[in-house]
């Protein structure tokens, strides 16, 4: 039987601004999320990928990334974000 992704539908959701400038914060840290477990698992940065001798371009501060690997972080965290609204919970600052 063929994997068939269903996500959740967000389409609807119009996220209020200060969650908005949330996806930035949650986008650096899932980079650096990403970066430290490579790096644990024995990974470097170096200019091109290159999975046998374990190199990866992005292994750079999130800020030094070009926007389009910044824009998949983002875009991860802008559709948590919705999820979490659609599955009927409310985001709060304390």
């Amino acid at each position: 039987m063929p994997y068939q992704p269903k996500p959740l539908d967000t389409s609807a959701v119009a996220l209020p601004e200060e969650l908005v400038a949330l996806t930035e914060y949650l986008a650096e840290n899932a980079h650096d999320l990403w970066a430290a477990q490579r790096m644990a698992d024995g990974w470097q940065y170096g200019p091109q990928r290159d999975d046998a001798r374990k190199l990866h371009p992005c292994l750079v501060p999130y800020s030094d990334l070009p926007d389009a690997e910044k824009q998949y972080d983002r875009s991860a965290a802008m559709e948590t974000l919705k999820a979490i609204l659609v599955l009927g919970y409310r985001i709060e600052r304390g």
